[in-house]
C-alpha cells in the first residue's frame, strides 16, 4: 500500500509542489510579483528623489516663495566665501569625528563590560540605553542648565573640589566640545546595544577554546572579540558619522551656534540663512551637506566592508 501511494502521485502534481525546482532550468523563481515593489518605489521617489532634484535646481537660483531667478553657481561661490559658512563646515567635520570616534570606543568598552558576568547586568544595560530614549531638545536644555558657568551643578561640584570650571557653553574653546560630549552621552547607548548584539552572536566555542589554550582576557578580547565584532563596528561608525555630519537639534538647543560662530555646524548655519531670507544660499548649503555626507560615507562604507575577518 505504501508503494502504491507513492507511485500514484502524478508528475504534474510533483511539479506544482516544487515550483522552484521546475523553474530552475528557465528563470529564477520569485515568490512575489515585481508589482509589490511599486508602493515603496513611489514613496521613495516622492519623499527623496523629487526633493533632492528640486534642491539641486533651487540651489542654482535666487528664490522666494513666489518667484525664482536662475543665477548659476553664485550661491556656491558665496557659500565658500562666507567665513561663517566655512567655519560651520569645518566644525561639522570636527564634531562628526569626535562624536563617532568616542561612541565607537566607549560603546565597545561598555558592551564588553555589560556582556561579562557582573552584578545587575540587565539594570545597567537599561541605564546605559536610557538616554537614547530621551528627547534631544530635552537633553540639550537640561545640560544647558547643568553647564551654566556660574550656577550650574557641574561647576558647583568642581568648586567643592577646588577646581574652577570653565564656561562650558560660553567659552569659544569649550563650546563645540561640550556639545559633542553631551551628544556622546546621549548616543553611546545605541552604540553599546549594537556591540552587545555583535558580541553575543560570537560562538562561545571560540572563547572556550582560547581559555583552554591559556589565553588571557586581553588576548581573548584582542584576538577574538574585536575582530568578530567588525560588522558591529562598521555599523556604529557609519551611523555615528551620518548623525554627526547632520547634527543640528542638540547644537541649536544648547548654543545656537554661539558664542559667535564658534559652535556653528553646516545645519545650524543653513537654518540661520533660512531665517534671514537667503533661501537660495541655504539650499546650496543643503546640497553641499548632502554631497559631503555622500562623499564621506559611501567610500568609507565600501572600505570597511571589503575586508572579511580572518580567523
Amino acid at each position: 500500500m505504501r508503494s502504491v501511494a507513492i507511485t500514484s502521485v502524478k508528475p504534474r502534481e510533483r511539479s506544482k509542489a516544487r515550483p522552484a525546482a521546475s523553474a530552475a532550468g528557465s528563470k529564477v523563481y520569485r515568490p512575489y510579483s515585481n508589482w509589490f515593489y511599486l508602493p515603496t518605489a513611489i514613496i521613495y521617489g516622492v519623499l527623496f528623489l523629487v526633493p533632492t532634484f528640486a534642491s539641486l535646481y533651487f540651489s542654482l537660483t535666487r528664490w522666494s516663495l513666489f518667484e525664482s531667478k536662475f543665477i548659476g553657481l553664485d550661491n556656491f561661490k558665496l557659500f565658500f566665501q562666507e567665513p561663517a559658512l566655512v567655519k560651520g563646515f569645518t566644525n561639522t567635520l570636527i564634531y562628526a569625528v569626535i562624536t563617532s570616534g568616542s561612541k565607537v570606543v566607549l560603546g565597545l568598552l561598555l558592551a564588553v563590560l555589560l556582556t561579562s558576568q557582573i552584578v545587575a547586568r540587565g539594570y545597567l544595560r537599561s541605564v546605559v540605553f536610557f538616554p537614547v530614549l530621551v528627547s534631544t531638545i530635552g537633553v540639550g536644555l537640561t545640560f544647558t542648565v547643568l553647564m551654566n558657568p556660574e550656577k550650574g551643578l557641574i561647576n558647583e561640584s568642581l568648586g567643592l573640589l577646588g577646581i574652577s570650571g570653565p564656561g562650558w557653553l560660553t567659552d569659544p574653546k569649550w563650546a563645540l566640545l561640550s556639545v559633542a560630549a553631551v551628544d556622546v552621552w546621549k548616543g553611546v547607548g545605541l552604540a553599546t546595544l549594537i556591540y552587545i548584539a555583535g558580541i553575543v552572536s560570537i560562538p562561545r566555542e571560540y572563547i572556550e577554546a582560547a581559555r583552554v589554550d591559556g589565553a588571557t582576557s586581553w588576548q581573548q578580547f584582542w584576538r577574538i572579540v574585536l575582530p568578530l565584532s567588525r560588522p558591529a563596528t562598521v555599523t556604529v561608525i557609519i551611523l555615528s558619522l551620518i548623525g554627526g555630519l547632520r547634527s543640528f537639534d542638540l547644537i541649536w538647543a544648547m548654543t545656537r551656534g554661539g558664542p559667535g560662530f564658534t559652535s556653528d555646524v553646516i545645519a545650524s548655519v543653513i537654518y540661520k540663512q533660512y531665517q534671514a531670507g537667503f533661501y537660495g544660499l541655504s539650499t546650496a548649503g543643503n546640497v553641499v551637506l548632502f554631497i559631503t555626507v555622500t562623499a564621506i560615507i559611501l567610500p568609507l562604507s565600501w572600505f570597511l566592508n571589503r575586508k572579511e575577518v580572518d580567523l
